[in-house]
């Protein structure tokens, strides 16, 4: 049976290679069906009305000669999992690696990096996050152009190379987090406004039209997605980007609980964990709060008020939304409450922004992280934090992050200050849509002050290949040493029970100006990090502490410690 929603059309018909078209059968509520059977590998496509213009299943699961062509039948029972004895990985106490399959490996390919999961065990890594992978048109991508959902992108192995990283995921113990984009759609190859309403008219957001949760079959469409990925292909939790833009006011649940619940209910049934992270800009704990006590019932979310604050803290940048966290006191009120802007005056926004969280939440609800793909990508020449700090400062960066209350992520390349930026590219085959996208970019950073000369050109491909990883580097000089400190740091996690205790309660933060910059002390139940920014040496006292680690040994004289500046030191008792 093959069915499609397909409401706008007066007539639908399947259409195979080699065969006679088969005129599908109205169903009721805009539903289509022909009682055709597809085997596996087996090609077909729709023909809507009186056309005779092939169009992709909207739920195709694979295609193989791209988002324009005919879909594919895949199978995801032919598929000999391994991987019955995996129970799974809560967030709390956890690492997540976020990883791009196309720039990750020089080879682009998910088999590929199934040949790195070595490294990520022994870096402390637990959840492995993938940036989107569903089709888009093109080559290449970052991934959230996609057009069909429910696919995997070709060039990284289709579908069955999926299932064979998320299978090796779990015997290496990693859990797989895919990264899922529910808020709009691509510019090339979305059929999806042929068949019916899935988009709102007249409520764009940044990146286009608004998916239409007015309509049930829409909703659906999105819930059935995120469970296809949690029980097709095993993976662990899904990242919700950027669901600020997601327009769903009017509905008694919204899409974001409904999303909740249907994953709950799936990790009742499987008998392990199933994580939800949501991309936020709205500084609001509806979105990781029980459902119980009024919230959505997620199982966390990204925060980029850490990111901010010690962007700042270590870079000194100001310019756009980092001006709010040049305030002595944004790195203590991230690493005490959470958020920074939790009611206060935004001057990037224009106005006061974001809610308070509760004390009695866990911290681990947040992921916390000094780079991401976004904070990276999305500057004007993709400079990683690598190419505007000092080999000190990369350890101080990597001390905060590692340590701070919530779940660290890394973006890849990271652990070891990775040379290569990674930039925002695309591969539109459409000249014009490839020229508008250029122009685009240049617009957007020359409006923000930054000098678009320093843009590269998204489509040209030596963008693309400039973002890939080097992995000459792990294993030479600084980036040797800067590897070993996040090896070193995430086994301290693992020991000090305090370094993963969730409760606000057990924490306290203050900073202090000095000369040519500011010191912080950060206090996790008794483990202090003491972080040194200024151009002095700074003195602090010992307590009953000892060194537990330190990207520069600090003197000790009497009962004080001496830390270096640019230096970094965890000092805790029972040693």
């Amino acid at each position: 049976m093959i069915e499609v929603w397909g409401p706008k059309v007066d007539r639908m018909r399947l259409r195979r290679p080699g065969c006679d078209d088969v005129e599908m059968t109205a169903a009721g509520g805009g539903w289509w069906r022909a009682e055709v059977d597809l085997a596996g590998g087996d090609e077909y496509g729709f023909v809507l009305g009186d056309t005779d213009d092939l169009r992709p299943d909207p739920r195709s699961r694979r295609q193989p000669r791209g988002v324009h062509e005919a879909s594919a039948w895949d199978d995801p029972a032919s598929f000999t999992w391994t991987d019955d004895a995996w129970t799974g990985r809560q967030l709390a106490g956890g690492v997540i690696y976020e990883l791009h399959v196309g720039t990750f490996t020089p080879e682009g390919t998910l088999d590929a990096a199934v040949a790195k999961f070595d490294h990520l065990v022994a870096l402390g890594v637990t959840h492995v996050e993938l940036l989107p992978v569903n089709g888009f048109n093109g080559t290449h991508n970052w991934g959230y152009d996609g057009v069909l959902w429910y696919t995997v992108h070709e060039a990284y192995g289709g579908p069955e190379a999926y299932r064979r990283f998320v299978d090796a995921a779990h015997a290496a113990g990693l859990a797989v987090i895919q990264d899922v984009v529910y808020n709009h759609l691509g510019p090339s190859g979305n059929y999806l406004p042929e068949y019916g309403p899935y988009l709102r008219d007249g409520r764009a957001n940044t990146w286009g039209d608004s998916l239409n949760l007015d309509a049930q079959p829409v909703r659906q469409f999105v819930v059935d997605n995120a469970l296809m990925w949690l029980r097709d292909f095993h993976v662990d939790g899904l990242r919700l980007d950027a669901v600020h833009a997601l327009h769903d006011e009017d509905s008694d649940v919204h899409i974001l609980q409904e999303l909740a619940e249907a994953a709950d209910t799936f990790s009742a049934h499987v008998g392990r964990p199933l994580s939800l992270i949501a991309e936020s800009d709205l500084n609001d704990p509806v979105m990781f709060l029980p459902r119980e006590a009024g919230g959505y019932g997620l199982a966390g979310q990204w925060s980029d008020d850490f990111h901010h604050a010690i962007h700042v803290a270590l870079t000194g940048e100001t310019v756009g939304y980092y001006a709010d966290f040049a305030a002595l006191d944004a790195v203590p009120k991230t690493w005490t409450g959470g958020f920074f802007h939790d009611g206060t005056h935004s001057s990037f926004r224009g106005r006061d922004h974001g809610r308070p969280i509760p004390e009695a939440a866990p911290s681990w609800r947040l992921v916390t992280y000094a780079q991401t793909h976004d904070q990276i990508g999305n500057r004007a020449a993709g400079d990683r934090l690598a190419a505007m700090l000092s080999p000190e400062r990369r350890k101080v960066a990597a001390v905060l992050t590692m340590t701070a209350p919530g779940t660290p992520m890394l973006f890849m390349g990271e652990e070891w200050g990775a040379s290569t930026p990674w930039q925002f590219f695309v591969s539109h085959p459409e000249p014009e849509l490839a020229a508008a996208t250029a122009a685009g970019r240049k617009r957007e950073f020359a409006a923000m002050g930054w000098d678009e000369s320093l843009v590269p050109d998204p489509n040209d491909p030596a963008t693309f290949e400039r973002s890939k990883l080097d992995w000459s580097e792990p294993d030479a000089g600084e980036h040797a040493d800067l590897l070993d400190l996040y090896r070193r740091l995430a086994a301290l996690r693992r020991e000090r029970p305090e370094l993963t205790d969730p409760r606000f309660d057990e924490r306290a933060a203050t900073a202090a100006e000095a000369i040519g910059g500011r010191v912080y002390e950060l206090e996790r139940g008794g483990v202090r990090v003491l972080v040194n920014l200024s151009e002095v040496p700074w003195e602090v006292p010992a307590g009953d502490g000892d060194v537990l680690l330190a990207t520069i040994e600090p003197a000790r004289r009497g009962d004080v410690f001496v830390i270096a500046p640019d230096a970094a030191v965890i000092v805790g008792s029972g040693v």
